[in-house]
Parts: C-alpha cells; structure tokens; sequence
C-alpha cells in the first residue's frame, strides 16, 4: 500500500510529542487517524467532534505540547467552532486538523465543501491548505512552531482529501492512472491533460526525500531595566497583591519553580484560571476571598498575565492612587482598561521568576497587610460554612461541595463545567497542586467538561479526575460517557441537579419577574450514564455523601466511569453574580 500523507502527518506529530489525537471519523481525515495509529499515537474518538478540540484544548494546557484535534469537511469544522474560539481567548497551543473537498473540485458544489479558511481565519494565529505532499512536513511543523510562539493559540490546516490518499488511488479517481488508452474528443483529451498535470503537481515529491526541520519557538524577552524598576516598585509599597493568570502557567514542566519564585517574593497573591492550585492548598500568601476589597485597598497590583477585563472591573477594582504593573505576552492584553505604571511585554513566568532572584522582600513589612487580607479570606470561610448549614430542598450545594473538598486528595484534578454550581464549586474546592483545575477561561464557555476530562485523564492517568457538572451544562456533553467507556477512561462526574439555569434564573426572576427558559427537570442523569455503561449514583441525602464519594471512587479506580447525579436546593449564595 503506498504511504500517504496522511502517513507523514503521523509521523511529524509523533516526533513532535503528540501522544493523542481527538476525533470524530470523516472519509475526508480518515488517512490522518490511521497513519497516527500507526506511529504509535493514541486515537480518541468523541461522540461530539466539538469534545475532540476541548480535549486538544486540554492536553496543550496541561502538558505544553499541543494538543491536536481532527475534524471532517463543512459541519465538521462549524461544529468545532466554539471550541477552537474557546482555545484562542485561553491562549492554548492547538492544531486543529480539517478535512477538505477534492482540491480540483473547489467551489464546484462538492459534498461539504465550503470556504473553511475563512470562516477561522479570525479566531486562529495561522489558517492554511495543504495542497501538495512537498508542503505536509513544512506546514505541520510550522504549524507547532506557530501555535506555542509570542501568544499561544489555535493554528487551523485544512487538507483536502486527494492530497490525503495515497498517489495511485488519487489517480484512479482522477482516472489518469496511466499514459495509455486515452480516447474521446479534444475536449475530453485536454481535461485529461489537465487532470493528470493536477495530481502530478499534488504528489510532486518524494516521501522519503523529505526531512523534519528545527524547532524554532519564540518566546518574548524583556530588558533586565524593567526587573529593577519593578523592584522599586515593590520595595516602596506597603500594601501590593500579585494577581497570577493563566498565561503564567505556559511552563507546564516548570510550575513548580514559578511556585517557589511566588513563595520567594513574599507578596499575597491571588490564582486565576490555571493558575488555581500553583501553591497548594494552604500557602501563607494565598488569598482566595474578596479580592475586589483586597484591589480597592492595594497601593501596588501585579497583574501576571491577567488582562484588565471584566473580572477585574475593568480596571475599576482597583483603588485610587493604586500603582500596577502589568507583565504579559499579548500586546493588546498588556495595557486592556488600564495604563500600567510598569508594562513589561514579556512570559510572566519568566519575569515573575527573575524578579523573585533579585528581590530582596522584607515580608514583614507587609505581615500587617497580609493578616488583614487572611481576616477578610476568614470572614468569607465563616460567611460559607454558615451557609452550608442552612436547611434546603434535598442537599445544600455548598455542604455538598465541602464535603467533596474535604474527601479528595491533592492529586485529584478538578475539571469545571456549569454556572450557579460550578460558581459555588470555585470558592469552595481548594486544588492541591498547579495544574489540577480545568475551566473554560474568560470565554465563559458551557459545554468544556467532557473534553477536558478527557484529556486531564489521559494526560494524568493516576490521578482521580473530577467533573464538576452543572445540570444545565451537563446537557451539552453527558453522551460522552460513551466515549468514556469505549476508551476505559474513567472519571467521576458530579452533577449538581437543581432541575434549572439557576444563575439565570436568580436574576432574571428578580428583575424581570419570569423564570422563562431557565426551568429544568431533575432528570435521572445516572441512568443516562448507566445506559452508555457507566456506574451511576443518586445522591439526595447528607448521610450518604461521603459513603456515594467513596464508592464512585473506587469504582473509578477499578475502571469504571462514573456519575453521581446530587440533587441540591438552592440558596442565595451567588446572589448578583451575573457578570457583564
């Protein structure tokens, strides 16, 4: 059988790390899954092709290597939309793999064939078609250099199907097989001749000519000027907050050295995004409550790779006199709704790391203003432990999640996919250590759950991996589970049911006085579960949370994917928490 390119691009993945491919089957990619299967290189096949680039979206968050997905032509790629959008404003390394239409028949109505370069183009760093075997190696290795360069995202590469196949099929198809046996009229004759010089310029080279090039990823550098302006900055503050987001985190193999660096400086901080769980548990300098107060009263802000955007009040949280310094890779993030006193367009990690080599931080200075934020993160504990004792209908959502704070291990990675619950979930469940919580990103995307749990299990097989569903956002990828069993990838989903779009729903009702489209049913999403093969739970009373905890985990540990479908009341909680 002749190697093909689809061959090649297995080959080129798998010398550049990639360990899992994301699908959903298409004739268009079919080359591509198995000439990956054939290096080695783990295939995943999804029930949703949209799962497949949460899980790329996942694998280049956690492991720096970029994840890659492969979709069919036309709604194979629409569908994958949201995902690749979500894996932009994430700033995660991402190859997306696209079928395509036979080149010759381009814009000719061919089966799903539509103007896909253009529908990506302003939501990936390259968009770009193969349309010769000399380009495959070029591009794809490009392509990895490209999506982890400056501002890591997305990169799109479309490959038509005769490019795929191998050259003597291509040429059946074409039926230009051979020099001989040519007939018909002069038209038919001259397409012939077009025909054939079409596929010979398609297959121009020669496989084996073809050699891997260098990796050439570029990283921003800063002026060493700047570490000692921020050091002044500093050391002439009394009350500064480092805020740490999830562009800091591009150093996967490296998170613990950033966790020193953070240690090192002395300054409270607050973690965003991935970079929830960088220092533990129960670091000295980790505040988790009431940040907008702590913003409002701070003399000096660090804001490391963590835009100005609307969840920091567009600049707005933050006091008046407030000096900030801003450290980020993307120009347009760097200065977004505010005007730094120190802009350093630079890896924060690589700036927050050499800041902490040379900052000699007197933290006692600060030991009055660090125990003023500790009496604020205090007083909200206290606010929520009140809380979790209130009576509701069935289980109270933050009793329930305390519980489950308390039951997991530092290992266990946390994956979360919801509103009002998953909300909840954020201020309450404590990751053990960097990189063990997942969640969409400023996107707000519902539907992520699936996808990153897939790839957090792969990439961290020993760990117990934890979704936390929304009952809402459960809707979008629950059928997933099928592709959990299929896979033997088991990870233990928590449905929070409160049998609505209760985030919406607060507001809207007290505001506008109608709870249209925001009412659910407290579906039996364990037998949904149970019916792709999976282990299901009913959890509606206090005294079974812990004993339901400890069977779905050992039942996952055994292998088995499972899914604890808890019914929970409602409170008042996140009153007001509609972000704009």
């Amino acid at each position: 059988m002749d190697i093909n390119s689809g061959d090649i691009i297995g080959q080129v993945l798998r010398k550049r790390g990639v360990k899992f491919l994301f699908t959903l089957c298409g004739g268009h990619i079919s080359p591509i899954l198995t000439g990956a299967k054939k290096e080695g290189i783990r295939v995943i096949d999804v029930r949703d092709g949209v799962n497949a680039v949460f899980a790329a979206d996942a694998v280049g968050r956690l492991t720096g290597v970029p994840g890659v997905a492969a979709v069919t032509a036309g709604p194979g790629l629409t569908n994958s939309l949201t995902a690749l959008k979500n894996a932009q404003m994430a700033q995660t390394p991402l190859i997306l793999l696209g079928g395509a239409a036979p080149t010759v028949l381009k814009n000719r109505g061919a089966l799903q064939d539509i103007d896909q370069l253009s529908l990506v183009k302003s939501i990936v760093k390259m968009a770009v078609t193969v349309r010769h075997n000399c380009d495959v190696i070029s591009v794809i290795e490009s392509a990895f250099d490209v999506c982890r360069s400056g501002v890591p995202g997305p990169v799109f590469i479309e490959c038509p199907i005769d490019m795929l196949y191998g050259e003597s099929l291509v040429r059946q198809w074409y039926h230009v097989e051979s020099d001989t046996g040519q007939g018909g009229g002069l038209r038919s004759r001259l397409l012939d001749f077009y025909l054939k010089r079409h596929v010979d310029r398609i297959f121009a080279c020669e496989f084996e000519d073809m050699k891997p090039g260098e990796v050439s990823v570029v990283s921003p550098d800063f002026d060493s000027s700047m570490v000692a302006k921020a050091v002044e900055l500093v050391a002439t503050s009394q009350k500064p907050v480092l805020i740490i987001g999830s562009q800091a985190m591009l150093h996967p193999e490296m998170a613990h050295k950033l966790a020193r660096a953070v240690g090192a400086l002395g300054i409270p901080v607050f973690l965003t995004g991935m970079a929830r769980g960088l220092l533990g548990r129960s670091h000295t300098l980790q505040m988790r409550h009431h940040r907008k107060k702590a913003l409002k009263n701070a003399d000096l802000v660090i804001l490391a790779g963590m835009p100005c955007d609307f969840r920091l009040g567009y600049g707005r949280s933050f006091g008046s006199g407030c000096r900030v310094i801003s450290i980020n890779r993307s120009k347009d993030d760097l200065k977004l709704n505010c005007r730094p006193d120190l802009a350093v367009l630079s890896d924060p990690f690589l700036f927050l790391c050499a800041l902490a080599d040379v900052l000699a931080a007197e933290s006692s200075v600060w030991e009055p203003w660090i125990q003023e934020l500790k009496k604020n993160d205090d007083e909200r504990e206290k606010f929520i432990s009140d809380t979790s004792r209130e009576k509701t209908d069935y289980l109270n959502p933050l009793l329930l999640l305390k519980k489950l704070n308390d039951f997991i291990d530092e290992k266990s990675m946390i994956v979360a996919d919801g509103g009002d619950f998953v909300g909840t979930a954020a201020y309450i469940l404590q990751p053990g250590g960097p990189l063990t919580w997942l969640d969409p990103g400023a996107f707000g995307t519902l539907g992520v759950g699936a996808g990153f749990a897939l790839g957090s299990k792969l990439t961290h097989p020993q760990a117990d991996v934890w979704l936390i569903y929304g009952d809402g956002a459960a809707g979008f990828s629950l059928h997933e589970f099928d592709t959990f069993v299929r896979h033997h990838i088991p990870v233990i989903a928590l449905v929070g049911n409160d049998a609505g779009w209760t985030q919406i729903a607060r507001d809207q009702l007290a505001i506008l006085g109608d709870d249209v489209a925001t009412v659910l049913k407290r579906t039996a999403y364990h037998l949904v579960a149970e019916g792709y093969g999976g282990k299901g739970f009913i959890l509606d009373k206090e005294e079974d949370i812990e004993r339901v905890f400890e069977e779905a985990r050992q039942a996952a540990r055994a292998g088995q994917p499972v899914l604890i479908n808890a019914l929970i009341g409602k409170t008042d909680f996140r009153k007001g928490s509609i972000s704009m």
